[in-house]
């Protein structure tokens, strides 16, 4: 094996290892978004991109070549030269199988090396994703509880407030009922002096248009001597 393929087989096999790694039940995603979150891979996240793109243009490249050589060895009529050499027949073969063995490594490095990239995406997905529903779980969990001990409190003071019994919960508790009747009557003191300064109001404007009902029968009564009056003088200038 060339040098080439000899890289190309160990890269292989570190992407198996990376995968079979990646792929073990007890390892969480927390753990290893925690692993691809360290310090060490920043100067090398910059690069990233670039190295992934620069990999699989030389996989693919080696892949391609692979092909070709698989094509150029797969023929099978050699004519007359497989006479004149018996041993060309297997050195084709031989040549035959180690193109086939590049194209496979070549293939699989190809197709781990896509898979790796978006394990390890999916890894840092399902970690966010979890955190994330861990956060709401505990928001839920705290307002389960708040939920639990408003409910607990009201039961004990509606059986407090049947029972008559005076420990601390229930004087905290009368306290507030005693301070909200309070404010209702407050309320209600106000309401109800508005409710006289309304009526106080609607008997002065009562009052008012009766003066004024007066008044008018009052004019009305001159106004109709000063008519009468005038019609005598009127009849007698004629």
């Amino acid at each position: 094996m060339t040098l080439q393929w000899t890289v190309v087989a160990f890269f292989l096999y570190m992407e198996m290892g990376v995968l079979i790694i990646l792929c073990l039940p007890f390892i969480s995603a927390k753990r290893w978004q925690s692993v691809f979150s360290l310090k060490i891979w920043s100067p090398l996240a910059r690069f990233w991109n670039r190295f992934f793109l620069t990999m699989i243009v030389i996989l693919i490249v080696l892949f391609l070549d692979a092909v070709r050589e698989v094509r150029k060895y797969s023929v099978t009529d050699l004519g007359t030269d497989a006479k004149l050499l018996p041993n060309m027949h297997n050195h084709m073969h031989m040549k035959l199988f180690r193109s086939q063995r590049n194209l496979y490594i070549s293939g699989f490095a190809v197709f781990l090396w896509l898979v790796m990239k978006r394990v390890v995406t999916l890894v840092n997905k399902l970690a966010s994703v979890s955190m994330a529903t861990a956060a709401l779980q505990a928001q839920a969990d705290n307002a389960t509880k708040a939920s639990q001990k408003h409910m607990e409190d009201n039961e004990q003071l509606k059986k407090t407030l049947m029972e008559g019994t005076g420990d601390k919960a229930t004087a905290e508790g009368m306290e507030l009922l005693r301070k909200e009747v309070e404010k209702l009557q407050e309320q209600l003191h106000t309401s109800q002096e508005a409710l006289k300064k309304s009526e106080c109001d609607a008997d002065g404007l009562k009052k008012q248009t009766d003066g004024l009902t007066k008044e008018y029968d009052r004019l009305l009564k001159e106004h109709q001597e000063l008519q009468n009056l005038q019609s005598p003088e009127n009849k007698k200038e004629d």
